[in-house]
């Protein structure tokens, strides 16, 4: 018998993957068709108050308005003290709004937020809200880090109910829960980290953000596969998505917008973990090209974009004789089907096959692309790689390969040619389509259509 749950009381199995409720145990759940995901929770006593959900409230009558009456402001946007930051948020803090934070243990989640919440408290009242850490433990990284810290306010605390009533005593413009997944309410009988005790601690905060006006970042934890621990109803509850991403070992850390209800998603913030914190990288660029000597095989630079920001990677191809039937397609920061899909484009439109060959591409700096803008440059690093051939340094590419062989326009072409302009490179390989009207100042253009055309260019 699970424990919390009391002999003879009704108890429901949950979802830990999708939230939803069944009465009976099965191993594969019926809804979202994940594996091993159902837990067994108690439901809540019938009485009064019962059938409320936390943000309900029955005081009020709820009121019908025409769209046109409602006055549409534009939000106050608030700096947090980090241009990066800020970017993944779309602008800066929007004061009722609930962010979620996700990431891998030790990727700097808390040493983010209590930098920010440091900065912010010299101006404004700030909560950092603690489930995990000790206050000596907060304060040590604290002073490791130099921050300043005389304003900012601790509190050590675990119950939902508890820490509501603490932030309307001290009214805080902003407010820290680290982590979400420690948190509970005492109006469940589960234990902390639960689907159920998630969920209804994630919609007290929301509702008390949603009241007051406070802007709330909630810390959590992620499963083996990287997803978000807890309900995927977690994310839809939140306004903002934010995960860690960065490869163990690295000093840069990469902050991408998942979902965000006040600006664009997929935008990307870069970091560098220092002594003294998370340091902003304002040319990331710079580090996701190796800038070799020389010509290698293998290496081709494209103009990627992330959310409203053009950014150049290193796309490297190892392409080598197999000694197995089948040979393998292996990709880090790309689709691997997209991968097998261009090889085979490869092959019926330029004669060029890779059945007895093994195909390695990687994307350089632990970048995940994820626009198909990736396809030329990809089957350049591979084409250069499988001849021995190296690609001239000077030369940049972007554009989607078709399966019929035609090379397809991208978006914001000439925003991609003047960052690689700016970065000094001096040749680009573009669709046809996304040739500028004004031609961009250093850099030649060479226009393609099909892809016999871009290996004649090369």
């Amino acid at each position: 018998m699970a424990q919390g749950i009391k002999k003879n009381s009704k108890s429901v199995y949950v979802c830990s993957a999708c939230g939803g409720s069944f009465p009976k145990w099965a191993g594969q759940c019926p809804d979202c068709k994940a594996w091993n995901v159902l837990e067994e929770m108690a439901v809540a006593p019938k009485g009064p108050g019962s059938g409320r959900f936390a943000g309900y409230s029955g005081e009020v009558s709820p009121e019908i308005y025409t769209l046109a009456a409602v006055q549409a402001n534009q939000e106050i946007r608030v700096p947090s003290g980090s241009k990066e930051l800020d970017r993944v948020l779309g602008g800066g803090l929007v004061y009722g709004s609930v962010i979620l934070l996700g990431g891998d243990p030790g990727i700097g989640k808390s040493t983010l937020l209590i930098q920010t919440l440091a900065q912010l408290s010299v101006s404004m009242q700030t909560l950092y809200v603690s489930g995990e850490e000790s206050p000596r433990q907060i304060a040590l990284r604290a002073q490791r880090l130099g921050l300043p810290v005389d304003e900012l306010r601790l509190l050590p605390e675990t119950c939902v109910e508890r820490i509501v009533a603490s932030a309307e005593k001290e009214k805080p413009a902003v407010l820290v829960v680290d982590s979400i997944q420690t948190m509970f309410t005492e109006q469940l009988q589960s234990a902390p980290g639960s689907v159920s005790q998630v969920r209804e601690a994630t919609a007290q905060l929301v509702h008390f953000a949603k009241r007051s006006g406070t802007a709330v970042f909630l810390v959590g934890h992620v499963t083996k596969e990287g997803n978000l621990a807890g309900p995927r109803v977690l994310e839809h509850m939140v306004d903002t998505v934010l995960y860690f991403e960065g490869e163990a070992g690295s000093q840069f850390r990469l902050i991408r917008t998942i979902k965000n209800r006040f600006g664009a998603v997929n935008e990307l913030g870069v970091f560098a973990m220092t002594e003294r914190g998370l340091k902003e990288v304002s040319n990331p660029s710079a580090i996701f090209l190796s800038r070799h000597t020389e010509a290698v095989p293998g290496s081709v630079i494209l103009v990627t974009r992330e959310g409203t920001r053009p950014l150049l990677v290193e796309a490297q191809a190892l392409v080598d004789e197999s000694p197995l039937a089948n040979p393998r397609r292996v990709t880090l920061g790309l689709e691997q089907n997209r991968l097998s899909m261009l090889l085979a484009v490869l092959h019926r439109h330029c004669g060029i096959s890779m059945f007895d060959q093994d195909v390695y591409v990687n994307v350089v700096g632990g970048v995940r692309i994820t626009e198909t803008a990736a396809d030329l440059a990809v089957l350049l690093a591979v084409l250069s790689s499988f001849r021995g051939s190296s690609i001239e340094t000077g030369l940049v590419t972007f554009g989607e390969v078709g399966l019929t062989g035609e090379i397809r326009p991208v978006p914001n072409g000439q925003e991609r040619l003047r960052e690689a302009a700016k970065h000094g490179f001096k040749r680009a390989i573009v669709p046809k389509a996304n040739v500028p009207k004004q031609l961009v100042k250093g850099i030649e253009v060479v226009p393609v259509e099909r892809l016999s055309e871009v290996l004649d260019a090369i």
